[in-house]
């Protein structure tokens, strides 16, 4: 092993900057833990002259990935520069010159990690990404080694930190989903345009990731069923406040038998739940599993350095290979062809808010409607709404299959009785 191993770094914006800090701070450490110093040869920047938060030494930046991929004396490429595309062709080239690589691109290995995975297998290479899942939370190697000989069953993860900040301040202050957006904004919590967190598609690319680790098999981003937060409003989190119940953006995986069923979508916890006590922009992740029982793990789910973390701790596992001689040999081809449930197989309670007419029989309508299609309730509250000749009706159902719940969403359009279904949601974690 060589003396000093160089590294090219794609990308120096807030976790870049922060892959730059820890390495270049940290050299005894890494020295000690890796046996050879660390050193990061190349950046690659958009623009030469912007200034920046950390010392770069200006001949270590470069606009030409290739100054990085071509060079024969860079043995690590760490990919934060964001992206799709340009990310995926850089890694491609990256893997094929023989570089190991590091990335914390979720959207990149959501999508193509199959082929990026194959592509280290065939060179010899490693292909580390814990940083792409929940940033600082060791969870991808948790899965890959400390709980590999234990069959996972399910995995129920907060892992958008925008969302829980939304939910959180909507949920405790009694505010409105506009107002609450336009602070995390404001505070840097979330994007300008912030569709792919509060939509569910940063979560699903994130559970689909988890998926394939946990139940060796491998999901892709469209077998995620996805649906966000943008129609939450003040009136559902006070009715689930009322009923015991705390919302989160929950991304769920789970298996049974050899069938899968992957989520991500506003979920009711009983308020004892772990994940329910997860507030603001942390993340946690609840796995279950048939050997170990239940684990949860929790920190910051994003920021500059709790990433960087999560980056340089991959590096440090490429160099101990290169060390040992071992690289290539962590990419695990999934050992079960993919089965995923079907509507009929899945199975949940649900939450239900309902406006109706205020007059008798509606209640028996109800009912009989629940009856009719073999779904139990569990909770039901009534309250009238003031002038208007109308009730809000909330149910809380056994567990029904999702299949015969959503036929009940369709035979409440067409009942007389009923005005308008005001919003439904999935209740977890409650076994009451």
């Amino acid at each position: 092993m060589k003396d000093v191993i160089s590294v090219g770094l794609l990308g120096l914006g807030t976790v870049g900057s922060g892959v730059v800090h820890l390495i270049d701070n940290h050299q005894d450490k890494l020295k000690h833990q890796v046996g050879c110093n660390v050193k990061i040869t190349k950046i690659l920047v958009s623009q030469l002259e912007k200034k920046r938060d950390v010392q770069t030494n200006g001949s270590r930046l470069t606009i030409n990935p290739d100054d990085i991929l071509e060079d024969s004396e860079i043995d690590v490429v760490i990919e934060v520069m964001g992206g799709i595309e340009s990310a995926r062709e850089h890694v491609l080239k990256a893997l094929r010159n023989h570089k190991h690589v590091v990335t914390a691109n979720k959207d990149l290995m959501a999508l193509h990690g199959k082929e990026l995975l194959q592509a280290a297998a065939e060179n010899g290479c490693d292909l580390f990404y814990e940083a792409s899942v929940a940033a600082g939370i060791p969870i991808l190697r948790s899965l890959t080694e400390g709980l590999s000989s234990d069959r996972i069953t399910k995995m129920m993860g907060i892992v958008n930190g925008t969302t829980n900040y939304i939910l959180t301040k909507m949920s405790q202050e009694g505010r409105g989903y506009d107002e609450v957006l336009k602070e995390a904004q404001e505070l840097g919590f979330a994007e300008a345009d912030p569709t792919s967190d509060v939509e569910g598609l940063d979560a699903a690319r994130k559970i689909a990731i988890l998926g394939t680790l946990g139940f060796s098999m491998h999901i892709d981003l469209d077998d995620v069923s996805v649906s966000g937060i943008s129609s939450v409003t003040a009136e559902d989190l006070e009715y689930c406040r009322q009923l015991g119940y705390t919302m989160k953006l929950v991304g769920i995986a789970s298996r049974t038998e050899d069938k899968a069923e992957v989520s991500v979508e506003p979920v009711l916890l009983p308020d004892a739940h772990p994940l329910a006590s997860v507030h603001n922009e942390f993340n946690a992740i609840y796995v279950y599993g048939e050997a170990v029982g239940e684990t949860m793990f929790y920190g910051p789910g994003a920021g500059k350095l709790p990433t960087a973390t999560a980056v340089v701790s991959d590096l440090v596992e490429v160099l101990k290979n290169m060390r040992l001689d071992v690289n290539g040999n962590s990419a695990v081809i999934p050992q079960f062809v993919k089965k995923l449930k079907t509507e009929d197989e899945v199975f949940a309670k649900y939450f239900l808010r309902i406006h109706a007419k205020d007059k008798p029989g509606t209640f028996a309508a109800l009912t009989t409607l629940f009856s009719e299609l073999e779904i139990s309730l569990e909770k039901i509250l009534q309250l009238p709404l003031k002038n208007s000749g109308l009730a809000e009706i909330i149910i809380v159902t056994h567990k029904a299959a999702k299949s015969d719940y959503k036929n009940v969403l369709r035979q409440l359009d067409l009942l007389e009785e009923v005005v308008d279904v005001k919003s439904s949601y999935r209740v977890e974690g409650d076994e009451r």
